[in-house]
């Protein structure tokens, strides 16, 4: 006969157990369904790098901006001096004519003319008239003076103006480029912050290598085309194992721009401060093989990095956050063109 008995009745505990399994597998599919995969030491350096290459645009076109500021401001200066200078000469002529006022007053009143002329704009009143033949040759002279000096006092202020609002728009450049290159160094410093510490080892030993090859470079027998740049490489060599720093010049740290134009500056020629500006500083050289040590090495599509030929295929140059100016091979790097000096 078939049992008819009814089966037995899990224990409380066994569906606890049960209940807890089921619910911690749904949860881990979960997470793994949802969790992004790890990131790669590759990928990590990968972005870092595209990150470190936006905040050097963005210093390059600060130092460009900081440059012009500076010029900026010496040509306001200058110009608020000449304004000040002809204010002064106006109330000059303008004391002379009053004083030709006076001595008319005095010996039976001022002419017609004078006083119109002393009680409205000079300058409607001089367009006005057809002719000077009612003053007399000082009265004359003292006019034609004081219309050529308010001209000249208004076209100095209208310049003085429009280079003072000039200077404020590349304030506010400045300030625009150097928040986005720290907006683009912050994110940098997040990805590696991510990293694990094995990770971030990894990529600290990576640059650390390529920052000890400056002992083992091989820049084989390559010569400087002119002596301006062989004393210009001559000076980069000095600089060997200083760190990368945005928007330096040196002594003790610099940028791509800030190295070579420091390079330059200390071999006695001037060249201009950025990499964009030193793209056009001398003659063109879009061969590699003609390329001469000391020769400006311009990369980029945008001409934002900046270096000097070292010869064998070398390049010495400030390359990014964390590394020391180095020899690196122009291969890795999206050459342009030379720049000769």
């Amino acid at each position: 006969m078939a049992s008819h008995r009814r089966p037995k009745p899990a224990s409380r505990t066994r569906v606890s157990v049960l209940t807890a399994t089921a619910a911690a597998a749904v949860a881990l599919s979960s997470q793994a369904a949802h969790a992004a995969p790890a990131t790669s030491v590759k990928d990590a350096k990968a972005k870092v790098d595209a990150l470190y290459t936006q905040a050097e645009q963005a210093t390059e076109k600060y130092d460009g901006a900081n440059e012009k500021l500076q010029t900026l401001q010496k040509e306001a200066g200058s110009l608020q001096d000449q304004v000040a200078r002809q204010q002064a000469h106006l109330n000059q002529l303008r004391d002379g004519l009053g004083a030709i006022a006076a001595s008319q007053y005095r010996t039976g009143g001022i002419d017609p003319s004078l006083q119109l002329f002393l009680s409205s704009n000079p300058d409607n009143y001089l367009d006005q008239a057809t002719t000077l033949d009612q003053l007399s040759s000082l009265q004359t002279d003292a006019l034609s003076q004081l219309q050529d000096a308010k001209r000249t006092l208004d076209q100095q202020r209208a310049e003085a103006t429009t280079k003072l609002a000039e200077l404020q728009s590349t304030r506010t450049e400045l300030a625009n480029r150097k928040a986005e290159a720290k907006n683009k160094l912050a994110q940098a410093r997040q990805i590696l912050n991510s990293l694990t510490d094995q990770q971030r080892a990894d990529i600290a030993a990576a640059d650390a290598r390529a920052n000890r090859s400056n002992v083992r470079v091989d820049l084989g027998n390559s010569k400087a085309a002119t002596a301006r740049a062989a004393a210009a490489f001559a000076e980069a060599q000095k600089e060997l194992g200083k760190p990368y720093v945005y928007g330096a010049t040196g002594p003790s740290s610099f940028d791509c721009s800030g190295l070579t134009s420091w390079a330059y500056s200390h071999a006695g020629v001037s060249i201009p401060r950025t990499s964009q500006e030193q793209a056009n500083a001398g003659t063109r050289i879009y061969s590699l093989s003609q390329l001469g040590v000391g020769d400006l090495v311009i990369m980029y599509g945008d001409y934002h990095h900046v270096g000097l030929y070292a010869g064998n295929g070398m390049v010495l140059h400030a390359p990014k956050p964390g590394a020391v100016v180095r020899y690196e091979a122009l291969s890795d790097m999206p050459f342009e063109f030379g720049v000769r000096i």
